[in-house]
């Protein structure tokens, strides 16, 4: 079991910057970030691979950067020029499933809390 805890999470202007983090009680093939706003299906925003391979949704990429702290065990969401569109619940996620589907929640089966995410115009 693999327990995970999120911050970092608060309201910025467009163009803004924020930082979110996730602490985890241990690691898991699969580490990564989703979102979801109200009304919305949750997606994923990013997802870094044990051997430290990347991806992103386009939706976010050249803006945002995933990394994580082996040593820690924390993951990073690095997220840069905010849009209002960015606007949603974050939440990291652990879990063993396929590469090919990273970015599908049914990839992961640890969930956090969610930290709140909100960017005004």
């Amino acid at each position: 079991q693999v327990q995970l805890v999120e911050s970092g999470g608060g309201s910025v202007q467009a163009g803004g910057s924020l930082r979110l983090s996730c602490e985890a009680s241990g690691s898991r093939y699969l580490m990564g970030w989703f979102r979801q706003a109200p009304g919305k299906e949750r997606e994923g925003v990013a997802v870094i691979r044990s051997d430290g391979v990347k991806s992103y949704a386009d939706s976010v990429k050249g803006r945002f950067t995933i990394s994580k702290d082996n040593a820690k065990n924390t993951l990073i969401l690095q997220m840069n020029s905010l849009k209002p569109e960015d606007t949603a619940m974050y939440y990291c996620a652990a879990g063993d499933g396929s590469w090919v589907r990273s970015l599908a929640a049914l990839s992961f089966r640890y969930w956090g809390q969610g930290t709140q995410v909100t960017v005004s115009s």
